[in-house]
């Protein structure tokens, strides 16, 4: 992108690179450097089609003449941010981009997600989010967004579109969108490196803290979410003397921090999730988990984060403090959020409060329809043994 100042360019060019070490690296062999190797095949093929538009531009009568344009300011040494993928992160999450393009735009290209991996986390369809992408690719080529490594003066008005995208990047990891496993570890282990080293970069941001101890609180049931066979154990079913107690230890202090921490709106959505993931991480046992401060904390976010995820999560912890009547009472509203029509986890929530109530066969209802919203294998099977489940208490 520095080279070319096109992002679609810059794309091509590395896609090239990419082609010609597939066909010459298995003859010729894997280079000693293979990302230096890669970015100068890349760099040599974007001089070369530059050199290409100079010369038909020189050939061709002038018929439009572009309106002068300021030369782009030199790039702000890069040693502010030390980690190459934090910078490109920062540099991607440009103020002159809409909030959810700067997100998508760097997922996309940084962090080696599929548009339709990126349209399930903003529940929206496919086609929406590629139209966006291309929107977000055009607003820079038209604006002339230079290509350049914000100074430390820049970094707070591009935090929060990078904190987003290190917890999505986390969350597409956590439970893969499709595929045969419930987890995508490199994805876990890549936004956990990015969540600490953005702690070192701004040790004193209170969101930072809050997305850090999240990350960790939640990494922390990592080896009690299957069992041996590979079946997914819900929150109640897992082993809590298994669960990471060093990284719980750690992470709390985070949460008191980024909660302490004074500000005109009261804590960000980073901090809440946190303390959510707190409470159940110091629940001594799933019997002892305090819903009630999770409905309470929850009711917080949906005001300082209104998000029909956020409306979903807090209807399924009003069940399960307050009976799964209420639960239910709590989701029918959300059966007509737009967002929530293709979300999976909204009718496994009805699913499992009808189960609970002995209303059987509408939950076989609502589990066939949970299990045909998800592509996770892994999810797919347990909603699935669920539906046999429900759907023989009914004929018994």
């Amino acid at each position: 992108m520095r080279v070319t100042r096109d992002l679609d360019l810059a794309e091509e060019c590395a896609q090239d690179a990419f082609a010609r070490a597939l066909t010459s690296w298995p003859a010729d062999g894997i280079p000693a450097r293979p990302g230096a190797w890669l970015t100068t095949v890349a760099r040599r093929r974007a001089l070369d089609v530059l050199r290409r538009e100079a010369a038909l531009r020189r050939a061709l009568p002038l018929l439009v003449v572009d309106e002068a344009v300021d030369p782009p300011e030199p790039a702000v040494d890069g040693e502010v941010i030390s980690d190459d993928r934090l910078r490109l992160m920062f540099t991607c999450a440009h103020p002159a981009l809409n909030p959810d393009a700067r997100v998508a735009l760097t997922l996309r290209l940084l962090c080696g997600l599929t548009t339709a991996e990126i349209a399930k986390a903003f529940l929206v369809a496919e086609p929406t989010m590629a139209a966006r992408l291309t929107r977000a690719k055009k607003k820079i080529a038209l604006a002339r967004i230079p290509y350049r490594v914000p100074g430390a003066a820049q970094l707070p008005e591009r935090l929060d579109a990078v904190l987003t995208v290190v917890h999505l990047l986390f969350t597409v990891g956590h439970t893969a969108p499709s595929g045969p496993n419930l987890v995508r570890a490199d994805l876990v282990e890549r936004a956990l490196d990015l969540a600490r080293m953005l702690r070192q970069l701004l040790p004193d941001d209170p969101e930072v803290a809050g997305l850090l101890a999240l990350v960790e609180l939640t990494h922390a049931r990592r080896t009690t979410r299957t069992d041996g066979t590979g079946r997914l154990l819900l929150l109640e079913e897992q082993d809590r003397l298994r669960w990471d107690h060093a990284a719980i230890a750690g992470a709390v202090p985070l949460v008191r921090e980024a909660l302490r921490a004074r500000s005109a709106e009261g804590p960000g959505r980073f901090a809440l999730q946190a303390a959510i993931a707190a409470v159940h991480a110091e629940a001594p046992s799933y019997a002892e988990t305090d819903w009630r401060e999770i409905v309470a904390l929850y009711g917080v976010l949906l005001e300082r984060w209104p998000s029909p995820v956020v409306a979903l999560n807090r209807a399924v912890a009003v069940g399960l403090a307050s009976g799964p009547e209420a639960g239910l009472a709590a989701l029918d509203p959300l059966g007509s959020e737009p967002a929530l029509a293709t979300y999976a986890y909204l009718p496994a929530a009805r699913a499992d409060f009808l189960r609970r109530l002995g209303r059987y066969d509408e939950a076989a209802t609502a589990y066939a329809e949970a299990a045909l919203l998800t592509d996770n294998d892994v999810e797919q099977a347990y909603l699935r043994s669920r539906y046999e489940e429900v759907r023989a208490a009914g004929a018994g």
